[in-house]
């Protein structure tokens, strides 16, 4: 796939990401976040959460994932902001929505929204350009 061709106001395509036990622990250890409320559930709760929840950093590599499906190997994220909501618990299903919101010469901005059924976890905007001489 090539950097896709699209203009503002498109969409790209919606994807569900259903969360478990084990994807919400390996997520947290892959990127070196070891605090305990990702992965002992005991903890969680004494700190006043029902169970363990995504990290931060999990958050932002299943947004650069979500980008990155759609943009195509040609492409490389420049800017990334967030903004974290409601937790995303095992058993959750996050589903990612996108909208081109801006162009600027080759550069695209897309307005990200994660959702589970508690509401938004995580909105962002994301910056995305193809890499130029690289083609898929």
């Amino acid at each position: 796939m090539t950097f896709p061709q699209c203009d503002v106001g498109s969409n790209l395509p919606t994807l569900e990401l259903p969360l478990d036990r084990t994807l919400i622990v390996a997520a947290a250890i892959s990127s070196q976040d070891f605090e305990d409320v990702h992965h002992d559930p005991g903890k969680a709760q004494e700190r006043g959460t029902p169970d363990i929840f995504m990290s931060i950093n999990s958050t932002n590599g299943f947004i650069d994932r979500y980008i990155t499906d759609w943009s195509g190997p040609s492409s490389r994220i420049v800017k990334t902001s967030l903004r974290l909501g409601v937790p995303n618990f095992p058993g959750d299903t996050m589903t990612f929505t996108g909208e081109v919101v801006e162009k600027d010469g080759s550069a695209v901005t897309i307005a990200v929204v994660g959702r589970n059924e508690r509401g938004t976890h995580v909105s962002a905007k994301v910056t995305v350009a193809p890499v130029e001489g690289v083609s898929a």
